[in-house]
């Protein structure tokens, strides 16, 4: 905790001294009810965080804790009843003046196993179109990863595509640009950043399988590159106010170290990952749909054995249904909602050269759930998960079912009196 409290004092007597010499734009993180008919953007969710200001200086602080009870089981194996805090995320921002915004998310895992730096960026706004972002950036492969924060879904765990087959909450220090266009009732935006990227531990790990997440256990990420060349990853998305938002992203780059000192070692190996994403509101009906959906192609050393895939895929769709909308135990804004999320991931796509046949280490999952929102950023939920997962050669599946729930509140740096007045979103608004 002592890094804690150092790193927020430290952040905030350097955001409050630009009060003397900036002219701050008062508005910037003045806390008004989301206009939810607003075209905004996955990549619109860096800011849209649960901010309040403090006192009249420029800094802001806020945040949200995921708490839960876990009981699963697989093939009747169980660990028993678990209680888990799964992770506790602070922000702090600052509008230094009308076109500098500066936003830091420090995040606490498993209690203090795991403190992360998730983002902490400088934004300079030149034009609607042309804006530069620098520091530690999320990079924007998916809609996920940059739209993660878990109070803003009905669903305890993170999807299995966004975790366990692109990293989610990945983040690099670099620099890139970004913009968006409105015209009429359509909102066109663009990201285009240069980081540090992965390194060869997507195949060398103790999964035994290409795996992009293990880059995320290297801290040295955040200092240098693996081997000097930048990870590239762009996105384009356009959103509709009637239809909803698509998104296309690109993230790639060489993951292994090819030279060193000047020598040879290795080729140059790539990694190259695309998604799609989509949601929409369904008229009528409010039925909130959002789905991602990735692929992810290695370059795999001819030494490696066939286990470790040289191509990936796999994606999630979420559905959920308001049921009741109305008030209830004295909350004015109460909703509770249904839902389902699908989820499907193939490690491994291809045959065996020996035999031909079809190599699988693939899973299905379906996660049906209940949620209660007494307030806009609180929410109370039931899920229950049924998942199938086969080996490399498809033998009978291992099947793991049993059911989370759990709280994730939001907090501020709200006044008691004042905690009537909420901001309101649900789903991945």
């Amino acid at each position: 905790m002592r890094f804690l409290r150092t790193y927020i004092l430290i952040m905030s007597s350097l955001l409050s001294m630009q009060v003397a010499n900036a002219q701050v734009d008062s508005t910037l993180f003045k806390r008004t009810a989301v206009d939810t008919s607003k075209l905004l953007l996955n990549m619109d969710a860096v800011y849209n965080r649960p901010f309040l200001g403090v006192g009249k200086t420029p800094v802001s602080v806020g945040g949200y804790v995921e708490a839960n009870y876990q009981h699963l089981g697989t093939d009747g194996v169980s660990d028993g009843h678990q209680f888990q805090m799964r992770r506790l995320t602070l922000f702090i921002a600052s509008g230094i003046s009308r076109r500098l915004k500066f936003l830091t998310e420090i995040e606490f895992e498993g209690g203090t196993k795991e403190i992360n730096i998730e983002f902490a960026s400088l934004d300079f706004e030149f034009h609607p179109l042309l804006n530069l972002r620098g520091g530690i950036v999320m990079n924007p492969i998916g809609a996920f990863n940059q739209n993660h924060d878990g109070p803003k879904w009905e669903f305890i765990d993170r999807p299995i595509s966004a975790t366990q087959l692109l990293p989610a909450t990945w983040s690099n220090v670099g620099f890139g640009l970004y913009g968006k266009l409105f015209k009429n009732d359509w909102v066109y935006a663009y990201e285009a950043y240069l980081t540090n990227g992965f390194d060869d531990t997507i195949i060398s790990n103790d999964q035994n399988k290409t795996f992009l997440p293990a880059s995320k256990a290297n801290p040295d990420r955040f200092e240098e590159s693996f081997n000097g060349i930048p990870l590239v990853t762009t996105k384009i998305a356009l959103r509709n106010k009637k239809i909803g938002e698509l998104g296309l992203s690109y993230m790639g780059g060489i993951y292994n170290q090819f030279e060193v000192g000047g020598l040879t070692m290795d080729e140059k190996r790539s990694v190259d990952s695309w998604a799609v994403d989509f949601n929409t509101i369904l008229p009528g009906s409010n039925t909130y749909i959002t789905t991602e959906w990735a692929w992810v192609f290695v370059d795999i050393p001819d030494t490696y054995t066939q286990q470790y895939g040289k191509k990936q895929t796999g994606g999630f769709l979420d559905i959920v249904q308001p049921i009741f909308q109305k008030p209830l135990f004295g909350f004015e804004r109460s909703v509770i909602n249904a839902s389902c999320r699908f989820e499907y991931v193939d490690w491994n796509i291809g045959t065996f050269e020996e035999t031909n046949e079809n190599i699988y280490d693939d899973m299905v999952s379906v996660l049906p759930g209940l949620s209660w929102r007494p307030t806009s950023q609180t929410v109370i939920r039931l899920n229950y998960r049924y998942m199938w997962e086969r080996d490399l050669f498809g033998n009978p599946p291992s099947k793991t079912a049993g059911s989370n729930s759990g709280f994730h509140p939001t907090f501020k740096t709200l006044p008691l009196a004042s905690a009537n007045q909420d901001n309101y979103y649900f789903c991945g608004e």
